[in-house]
């Protein structure tokens, strides 16, 4: 055989080669395409489309549209290609969609409840007190109130709320022994021990050590602590800061302060180590590290990263600076503390602009789903309060603050919070099983903090 036929037939056997792979391509059977499957639970439905919550509690929402589903339903839904967990709205089109009953296990807990999440082991106890509790309490857990003016003890018994936040006010000129008594006449009305917090920082947020008859000196800063003995001087801190915090009966801090700020004039600078990502991941995680055990918890602020943004106690607040520097700069030392243990994460009021145009932090899905998604964070998501100018013009911010993702509600105005939560149920805008999971995923935390008892009433 010469050399044109041999070379005629290496050709022929290319295109042929190359034709059959280009027909099973373009020509495979439904079986064989690239089908993929989500199990979610319905949580908003409008004319057009389907929000669905997944059990790692990441949000999606599809093109569907179907009057005959409910909120509450569990759907299995399919499509071609991968999901953006990152996003809500979902660009793929749904192939296929079937209403499918949730699954439980023995003692009762949804199968899209379950995860191995930080608090899993206390899931059981936590399922088996849900079982006990009427919507309205359900409701009430979700609520971390700030402290009132007056009637507290006797507010409190009405609602039973999931925690009280207290500010500097709270404790001025009060003894040792007045402030115990004031969180001990609290947590002796409750039927759930509630949550007691403050935003004990050190440097400029100093609520509870402000008061030199609970302090002998004020807690320092972050970064005056960094300067003056390093990562050591901070786990010093965190410790005396705990030790006094649950001497008084206070079980959660509202710090630390992970933002990246290295620029004195930013707004949130005092607040922070005031070094660049590489040490603030160190700092979050000395935080957390030397929190455990003694009876506090502590929360990573402000996420995704406040940034050099101004003060969002005044108005809206737009943080242009692109997703990539955030993810490089801002998410690690988050990223750094949740692999740590970080139980809590509260979320800013910025409207991160390249994430999320239309919403502040707090009440986007995308900045939620990029906390659990690209993170795996399984804790306490918190609001920052919802007094505040950036977002204290928004209409029904409570319920936009639940199905954006929120575990928790900082609100001052609880009585509008609970009203709304309660009309949202009740014209079918939330479902009461979201409420269910959401109170669920608190008392398991209360479990895990050893709040609550196994066999405690």
């Amino acid at each position: 055989m010469n050399k044109k036929v041999i070379g005629i037939s290496l050709i022929t056997c290319v295109f042929l080669i190359t034709l059959s792979i280009s027909l099973y391509l373009g020509f495979k059977s439904d079986d064989e395409s690239d089908v993929n499957y989500l199990t979610a639970s319905v949580i908003s439905i409008n004319d057009d489309y389907v929000t669905l919550r997944d059990s790692d509690n990441i949000i999606y929402t599809f093109g569907i549209s179907d009057s005959s589903l409910n909120l509450g339903d569990s759907l299995k839904v399919s499509f071609d290609g991968k999901l953006n967990k990152n996003k809500e709205i979902q660009r793929k089109e749904v192939l296929d969609y079937k209403n499918i009953n949730s699954t439980s296990d023995s003692e009762g807990i949804p199968s899209n409840w379950q995860d191995n999440g930080i608090f899993s082991d206390f899931y059981i106890f936590a399922m088996k007190k849900l079982k006990t509790m009427s919507l309205d309490e359900k409701i009430a857990q979700l609520l971390l109130v700030r402290y009132p003016l007056n009637n507290q003890v006797s507010t409190l018994e009405k609602y039973q709320f999931g925690g009280f936040i207290f500010f500097e006010k709270d404790f001025k000129d009060k003894s040792k022994s007045e402030v115990k008594k004031m969180i001990n006449d609290l947590q002796n009305v409750s039927k759930i021990p509630i949550l007691t917090a403050v935003d004990e920082e050190g440097g400029t947020v100093v609520r509870v050590s402000s008061n030199p008859n609970l302090a002998s000196n004020k807690f320092l800063s972050p970064r005056d602590l960094y300067l003056s003995g390093g990562f050591d001087k901070i786990k010093e801190d965190t410790v005396n800061k705990s030790l006094l915090l649950s001497e008084l009966g206070l079980n959660l801090n509202l710090a630390p302060v992970v933002d990246v700020s290295t620029n004195s004039s930013d707004y949130m600078y005092k607040r922070t180590l005031g070094e660049n990502t590489e040490l603030t991941s160190t700092y979050a995680k000395t935080v957390i590290k030397a929190s455990k055990g003694l009876g506090v918890s502590y929360t990573l602020k402000h996420f995704p990263g406040y940034g050099n943004n101004k003060d969002t106690h005044n108005g809206v607040v737009n943080d242009n600076r692109s997703y990539d520097d955030i993810v490089k700069n801002d998410l690690p030392p988050f990223e750094a503390g949740i692999n740590e243990g970080a139980e809590a994460v509260l979320i800013s009021h910025n409207t991160v602009t390249n994430i999320d145009s239309s919403n502040p932090a707090s009440l986007s899905v995308d900045i939620h789903n990029l906390l659990r998604n690209k993170l795996g964070f399984t804790g306490i998501i918190i609001t920052d309060d919802l007094a505040m100018g950036a977002v204290s013009s928004i209409n029904n911010a409570t319920v936009k603050a639940i199905l954006a993702g929120n575990d928790l509600i900082i609100t001052t105005d609880y009585e509008e919070s609970f009203n709304d939560i309660k009309d949202a149920i009740n014209n079918d805008t939330i479902d009461e099983g979201l409420i269910d999971k959401l109170a669920f995923r608190v008392l398991a935390w209360k479990y895990y903090k050893g709040l609550i008892f196994e066999n405690q009433k």
